[in-house]
C-alpha cells in the first residue's frame, strides 16, 4: 500500500489577490404553525451567474445598507444600545434588525410594522396595487420606506424580532458575510410575495423536510445547519421563547477542507475543525476532513502523520532539523518507509509492553538498519536537532494499557496513543493532542 500525498502543501499557483472585505449582514427566518408542526419560510432565488446562492433555497436577508441606520427613527420597541448589548457590539446593532426588516419586505413583501396601537400592519386588506407601490418605494432606499411607514402612521416592529444566531462564511471563499440571524412569527394579515427579480419563489415546509437531501433543494451550509436546528422545536411559540432566552450566541465560522466528497464546509462541531483552522487558516481547501488510511499529513515541520487504518494507531514521524527522525507507533515497514520524511533514528510505542514481532521489527530495521527501538520511561527525554520529546505519565490506560505519552515541547504536541490526554494538558504544558486516531485537536483547559 502505498502512502497517499501530504494534504498541507498548497499546488502553486498564481499570486495570491488581496482578500475582499468581509460585508456584514443580516437574515428574518419567519416561522409559522403549520397543520403538522412548525414551518419554515424559504425563497428561491433568482439564477445569476457568478453568484455563489445562485439558485438556492434562503432566508429572507441581505446585506446592512450604511443607511438602515436612518431607520432607527423609524423603529419601536428597542433601542440601538439594547439591540447593541444583545448583538455585542459598542453600537450599531439596530441597523441589522432594521436591515433584516427591509430585506424581507424587499423579498417577500413581509412587513414587520405596528400602528399607534401596537397592532401589526395587515397588507392584505391594502388597495389593489398598493402593496407593490410601496414595496417598490421601500427599494428605492431608506428615506422612501421612512416616508411610507410616517404616511401609514406605523413603526418598524423591532421587538417582534429575536436574536437567533451568528454565522461568518468561510476562509477562502470569493464572497463573504459576516450575517446575524433574526427569527419571527409570520404576522397575520399578510401573504408572502417574492419579488420577482432577486427571489422567484417560496415554500412553507417543515424545517426536517426542507433539510432532507431527497427534497432535492439547493442548500447552502448556513441553511442547512439552521433548518437541522429549527427541527428540534414543535411550535413557533417555542422556538421564539427558546432565541429569547439565549445568553450568549456563539459565532459559527465553517471552514472548508477536502475529502472523499469533495470539497465542502466543516462545521465547528466537527472532529476535524481545530486540525483544518491549524493547517489551513486562510482557507485554501488542502486540509482533510476524512482520514483515510494511508493518508499522509504534514502537521508542521517537525511533524508528521500518517493516518492508520479503523484498529491501527496512527503513526507520527517526529524531528526535522538535520533529516533524523523518530518514528512514534510504527505501520507496517511498507507504508512507513514509503511516508518517512527522511532518516528515522528511533522506533518509539505508547503502549505498555508493546514488543513488535520479530518480522515486524525485522521489515523496520531492513528501510532503517541504524533504527533503535525504544521503551523510555516517564520522566526520561529524547533529543533530536531541533526536537525534544518529553516522556509522560499516561493517563487512564485505553484499550493496550499505554505506558507513556511524548511531548514534543517545541511545538507543545502531546502525542498520546491509545490513552486520555492527561499529565501534559493538565499543567498547561500541551496546546495540541495528537491522539492514536482521528484529529489533532486543542488540549483543553
Amino acid at each position: 500500500m502505498n502512502a497517499k500525498p501530504s494534504t498541507t502543501t498548497a499546488p502553486p499557483g498564481p499570486a495570491p489577490s488581496l482578500p475582499r472585505p468581509i460585508r456584514v449582514a443580516a437574515s428574518l427566518i419567519l416561522l409559522r404553525d403549520g397543520a403538522d408542526g412548525m414551518e419554515v419560510l424559504l425563497l428561491r432565488r433568482a439564477e445569476k451567474a457568478d453568484d455563489q446562492n445562485s439558485g438556492a433555497s434562503v432566508f429572507p436577508g441581505g446585506v446592512v445598507d450604511a443607511h438602515d441606520r436612518r431607520l432607527h427613527l423609524m423603529c419601536k420597541g428597542l433601542d440601538d444600545a439594547a439591540a447593541s448589548a444583545r448583538l455585542g457590539l459598542p453600537d450599531g446593532g439596530l441597523d441589522y434588525y432594521a436591515a433584516a426588516v427591509r430585506e424581507c419586505f424587499e423579498e417577500a413583501g413581509v412587513l414587520f410594522a405596528s400602528d399607534a396601537g401596537d397592532r401589526l400592519a395587515e397588507l392584505d386588506g391594502l388597495p389593489p396595487g398598493r402593496l407593490e407601490s410601496m414595496r417598490h418605494a421601500a427599494e428605492q432606499g431608506t428615506d422612501a420606506l421612512l416616508a411610507m411607514c410616517e404616511a401609514q402612521g406605523w413603526r418598524l416592529a423591532m421587538d417582534r424580532l429575536a436574536y437567533f444566531s451568528h454565522w461568518l462564511t468561510p476562509p477562502g471563499m470569493p464572497r463573504r458575510f459576516d450575517t446575524r440571524f433574526f427569527i419571527a412569527q409570520m404576522p397575520p394579515g399578510q401573504a408572502v410575495k417574492p419579488d420577482g427579480r432577486e427571489t422567484v419563489a417560496h415554500m412553507w415546509l417543515k424545517p426536517a423536510e426542507a433539510a432532507d437531501p431527497r427534497r432535492g433543494l439547493k442548500l447552502m451550509n448556513v441553511t442547512r445547519r439552521t433548518l437541522e436546528e429549527l427541527a428540534g422545536f414543535g411550535s413557533a411559540a417555542d422556538c421564539m421563547a427558546h432565541a429569547r432566552a439565549l445568553t450568549r450566541i456563539v459565532l459559527n465560522m465553517p471552514r472548508l477542507a477536502d475529502g472523499p466528497a469533495g470539497r465542502r464546509a466543516v462545521n465547528i462541531d466537527e472532529a476535524a475543525y481545530q486540525e483544518i483552522g491549524h493547517l489551513d487558516p486562510e482557507g485554501k481547501g488542502h486540509a482533510h476532513y476524512a482520514l483515510e488510511p494511508g493518508l499522509v499529513t504534514r502537521l508542521s515541520a517537525r511533524v508528521q502523520r500518517v493516518a492508520g487504518a479503523a484498529d491501527s494507531p496512527h503513526g507520527y514521524f517526529v524531528g526535522g532539523e538535520g533529516g533524523h527522525w523518530a518514528l512514534i507507533d510504527p505501520l507496517p515497514h511498507g507504508l512507513a518507509q514509503n511516508a518517512a520524511p527522511g532518516q528515522v533514528k528511533w522506533l518509539l510505542w505508547t503502549g505498555a509492553g508493546t514488543q513488535p514481532s520479530a518480522a515486524s521489527l525485522e521489515g523496520l530495521r531492513s528501510a532503517w538498519p541504524d533504527a533503535a527501538a525504544l521503551w523510555p520511561q516517564p520522566g526520561d527525554t529524547l533529543r533530536l536537532a531541533g526536537a525534544t520529546l518529553h516522556v509522560q505519565e499516561p493517563g487512564p490506560a485505553g484499550q493496550g494499557g499505554p505506558a507513556r505519552q511524548f511531548l514534543l515541547a517545541e511545538e507543545r504536541m502531546l502525542f498520546t496513543g491509545r490513552a486520555a490526554a492527561h499529565a501534559a494538558h493538565a499543567t498547561g504544558e500541551a496546546e495540541w493532542i495528537a491522539p492514536a486516531s482521528g484529529f489533532i485537536y486543542r488540549a483543553p483547559r
